[in-house]
């Protein structure tokens, strides 16, 4: 296990166009948007978004050498340019991870890489679980196994010990019976099928989570965005009061018998305040064919210097042995 320290960090590549756009229908009534740029016969990756609900960014794609990967990126159910917009009907995981297959299979592809931080590293995870001869290799950030203590410690009692202000920016709002299960609160809030009226507890939701989720954080920065918080609070709420739609507390960290044969490159901030360094500590010892990296200066977003430097480094590895 590895803390990564270099003296000169390299970047993102260069922002770059899809060559193909699409609309996919998955069924159940959802149709998903998919991109691919890079080379049309590079080697696949697919890169999963986080969240859940929070919708694939240009930026994702600078995380992989264009004249080497073929690069697909996708919105899931529920958000981005996917439709129904913020539907959590038929959204599980299990879903997703059929709807990983029927890309895969869409696009011909017989195996790929599998690229995730925070929620997109549980998605890897679980369809690694799933369909673990069609993954060539893992690459994730800021592992989150949807566990009751990691959800306890974002939502219940820890990150809130740490950043009170924002703490009570969240609960504020909220009735004292409901602050005895904020997660559960904030769930039945944003059920109302109303936009306009859940719009308030959907960006309280999502300005939370982005008052931790940097080293840090710009007081300055913009405010979470309402289209994108609707679908972030939602998914989230959704995905997490149900425990990920997972067999049982823990499943993707200590059951790792299929990763046997997978490499895997872990990246983690140590200051990682979402998703703490405990759970890919965790992972790594369970799984012995993975690099676990701790970048010393980061935090829990994929744009921390050293979190880009380590991740552009692992897809450059993995480029240079299977391209």
């Amino acid at each position: 296990m590895d803390t990564l320290r270099r003296p000169e960090r390299i970047g993102l590549y260069p922002s770059i166009e899809p060559y193909r756009t699409g609309m996919l229908d998955v069924g159940d009534g959802h149709t998903l948007y998919y991109e691919e740029c890079g080379r049309a016969d590079g080697v696949p990756i697919i890169a999963l978004h986080g969240g859940p609900g929070g919708g694939a960014a240009p930026s994702m794609r600078r995380f992989f050498d264009p004249d080497i990967y073929r690069i697909i990126v996708f919105d899931q159910r529920g958000c981005g340019r996917s439709r129904p917009f913020s539907d959590t009907r038929a959204n599980t995981t299990q879903k997703l991870v059929g709807d990983m297959e029927t890309i895969r299979s869409s696009l011909g592809i017989d195996r790929w890489i599998v690229f995730g931080g925070s929620w997109g590293a549980t998605l890897a995870l679980a369809y690694a679980r799933a369909c673990p001869a069609e993954v060539m290799g893992l690459v994730l950030r800021g592992v989150f196994g949807c566990t009751k203590a990691e959800l306890d410690w974002f939502y219940r009692n820890g990150a809130n010990q740490i950043f009170p202000d924002a703490w009570h920016a969240l609960t504020a709002r909220l009735t004292d019976d409901e602050r005895a299960n904020v997660l559960n609160a904030y769930h039945a809030r944003l059920q109302t099928d109303c936009c306009e009226a859940r719009r308030s507890d959907a960006l309280a939701w999502a300005q939370w989570e982005n008052a931790l989720i940097s080293l840090l954080p710009d007081s300055d920065g913009p405010a979470p965005d309402p289209h994108r918080a609707d679908a972030l609070a939602r998914m989230e709420t959704h995905y997490f009061v149900n425990h990920g739609f997972l067999e049982y507390d823990g499943v993707l960290i200590e059951d790792t018998a299929h990763l046997a044969g997978i490499p895997g490159i872990i990246v983690q901030g140590r200051y990682d305040m979402v998703t703490p360094a405990r759970t890919a500590w965790q992972l790594r010892r369970n799984w012995t064919g993975a690099e676990l990296h701790l970048i010393p200066d980061a935090g829990h977003a994929a744009g921390e210097p050293g979190v880009v430097d380590a991740l552009v480094r692992a897809t450059d590895r993995f480029g240079a042995q299977l391209g």
